[in-house]
């Protein structure tokens, strides 16, 4: 059981100010895990160490919402063409994935609220 003074990790991404970008991955999955959580983890851990990586937003539910924001469009380029990467995406295609979107979006205007 948590405490209220312990620091849980953030849900929200702490972006810098705008211009950046958001990629957009909206997924519907197939039956079972099939090591897709492992994957999961794997992917995030290693996007975090890409340069112009900037946080990433992700939930699940009926469909899948991963939003990851980068610093420019030659960062997202540069994760598209990751290896490992490369090879998550292709077995997504052929287990994890029932069907999947992908979208690129420039971030022009970014704020919020956060109750303290």
């Amino acid at each position: 059981m948590s405490s209220n003074t312990e620091k849980q990790p953030a849900l929200l991404a702490d972006t810098p100010k705008p211009p950046y970008y958001a990629v957009i991955f909206s997924t519907t999955r197939t039956e079972g895990d099939n090591g897709y959580g492992e994957m999961a983890e794997k992917m995030a851990q290693l996007a975090a160490t890409m340069p112009g990586y900037l946080g990433v937003e992700s939930t699940r539910n009926e469909i899948g919402i991963t939003v990851s924001y980068w610093k420019d469009l030659e960062s997202i380029k540069n994760w598209k063409y990751q290896m490992e990467h490369v090879e998550a995406r292709d077995l997504g295609r052929e287990v994890w994935y029932q069907s999947y979107r992908l979208r690129i979006a420039k971030v022009e205007r970014d704020y919020g609220f956060e109750r303290r």
